[in-house]
C-alpha cells in the first residue's frame, strides 16, 4: 500500500462522517417535531457505511451506501385535543432518541478528528522523510 493511499482513505472517512454529522443535526432539529412538511411524523434517519477500494485492493476506503430511515416504531401519546390525532385520540410523534443522536454526534465527530489527525501525521512524516 502506497503511503499517498492513506490521504484517500482518511479523505473518504472525512467525507462519510461529515455526512454522518448532516444526518445526526437533521435529526436533532426534528426532535420535537410532530409533523412534517408531507404531514406525517419526521422518521429518524440512519447512516449505513460500506468499504471502497480504491484501486490498489490492499487499500480501501469508506463510503455512505445509504441513508435509511431507523426501524424503530415512532412514539404515540394520547392527546385527543390535539388536531392531529388521529380517531382514537393518539397522535405520531417521531422516533428520533436525542440522546442517542448525541452521542452518535460525539461518535462522528471524533472519528472525523481521528481523520484528520491521520492525515496530519501522514504529512508530517512524509515531510520528515524528504528532509532525509
Amino acid at each position: 500500500m502506497s503511503l499517498f493511499n492513506i490521504f484517500n482513505i482518511a479523505g473518504s472517512a472525512m467525507t462519510a462522517q461529515s455526512e454522518r454529522l448532516n444526518v445526526v443535526a437533521s435529526n436533532l432539529a426534528n426532535a420535537d417535531s410532530s409533523s412534517g412538511a408531507d404531514g406525517q411524523a419526521y422518521h429518524a434517519k440512519q447512516v449505513v457505511f460500506e468499504p471502497m477500494p480504491m484501486g490498489d485492493p490492499s487499500s480501501t476506503g469508506v463510503r455512505v451506501s445509504a441513508v435509511v430511515n431507523d426501524p424503530r416504531p415512532m412514539k404515540k401519546v394520547y392527546d385527543p385535543s390535539n388536531p392531529l390525532a388521529d380517531s382514537n385520540g393518539y397522535i405520531t410523534q417521531t422516533n428520533v432518541n436525542a440522546v442517542e443522536e448525541m452521542v452518535n454526534m460525539i461518535s462522528a465527530s471524533r472519528s472525523y478528528q481521528n481523520d484528520v489527525a491521520i492525515a496530519a501525521t501522514t504529512t508530517n512524516l512524509l515531510t520528515k522523510t524528504l528532509s532525509i
